[in-house]
């Protein structure tokens, strides 16, 4: 069997306690792979997996072949990014915080980042106001609810505490090599988290990233700088610009909190079902008509959408347009009529 100890060893993983195994399947069916397989068989395979691995950050001939194979024979892929592209991705992957700090200070001032929070407060007090007025969810479910989207974790922009790259040594002489120390400084600082508390203000995203996301385990909803940018947002932009295209973002993330798999996590993010029967029950009524109405749908002839795999998103994006119309709403009554655009209030 394959000895997992001298493994962990190996790694000065002396006593990493309790592990999760997330697929056993694998590491049963691995584990008769290491028995049968002979060590010089492993080496060329092991070999070949590195310089895979490693293709894009070396020579023009390793990068065009394996663009020439793994994207554009198996993806379809027409042509392959400029240099400077990829690097720039590269450098988000392995020290972006770092070059987030950059992007912030040129992109998201502070004041962007209050008008997001204000945007934020107001959706979550329109979908507060949408809770309470369902008629299909006793009131124990309702106060559950509202439990839950009063600790949601809001995060926006950047992080409060910028990662410290100073260990990570960086330099000119060689691109893969810089790479490579930028895995190693990582793996290093997700092992120095072993057997300590979970860090609730890590996040999942770097601040350039044009995404956000809703994490279940955490209650938080997250908006990273990328986002809050033209076309979606503009601190200078009207409100109904603002509600429209990043509202609907901010509503769609705080919709899955409650869609068909947040809806399975409680307020501090365990696995845990506060729903009662009934209000499960016709919670999943209303799930089918969903399932079934883009099931329905047909972008292109004879396709039609899979209503059941996609209706988390679904779910979400219904949710978010409602939530942010009726936060625009709020915003608008607050502040009084607003100035005719194009014709259009």
């Amino acid at each position: 069997d394959f000895n997992w100890s001298d493994f962990l060893k190996e790694l000065k993983l002396t006593n990493p306690g309790d592990i999760n195994v997330g697929q056993p399947d694998f590491f049963k069916a691995a584990n008769e792979v290491f028995k049968t397989t002979v060590v010089e068989d492993w080496k060329p395979y092991l070999r070949w997996h590195l310089i895979h691995d490693m293709a894009p950050m070396l020579s023009s001939d390793f990068v065009n072949e394996n663009f020439g194979f793994f994207e554009a024979t198996l993806r379809g892929t027409k042509q392959i990014k400029p240099r400077w592209k990829r690097v720039v991705t590269k450098e988000d992957e392995e020290i972006g915080e770092a070059l987030g700090k950059l992007y912030v200070a040129e992109k998201f001032p502070p004041e962007a980042k209050a008008r997001a929070l204000e945007m934020v407060n107001n959706l979550k007090d329109a979908l507060a106001e949408r809770i309470k007025t369902l008629d299909w969810m006793d009131q124990p479910t309702k106060d559950q609810a509202l439990k839950k989207l009063a600790a949601f974790t809001v995060k926006i922009g950047y992080p409060d505490k910028w990662r410290d790259y100073s260990n990570l040594k960086v330099d000119r002489a060689s691109y893969a090599q810089n790479v490579i120390r930028g895995d190693m400084f990582e793996v290093d600082r997700l092992m120095k988290k072993i057997g300590k508390p979970v860090d609730r203000t890590e996040w999942g995203m770097t601040p350039p990233t044009v995404n956000a996301y809703y994490n279940p385990n955490m209650n938080e909803i997250v908006f990273p700088a990328g986002i809050m940018q033209p076309p979606f947002f503009d601190p200078k932009a009207d409100d109904a610009v603002n509600y429209g295209g990043m509202g609907a973002v901010i509503g769609h993330e705080m919709t899955h909190g409650f869609d068909d798999q947040g809806r399975q996590y409680d307020a501090v993010g365990n696995l845990r079902d506060w729903w009662s029967k009934a209000s499960a029950d016709e919670y999943d009524k209303r799930r089918k008509v969903v399932v079934a109405q883009y099931n329905a749908a047909e972008p292109l002839p004879g396709m039609h959408i899979n209503g059941e795999l996609t209706q988390g998103e679904n779910i979400a994006d219904i949710g978010g347009v409602k939530i942010a119309f009726m936060a625009f709403k709020k915003a608008m009554a607050k502040k009084g009529p607003q100035p005719t655009i194009d014709g259009f209030t």
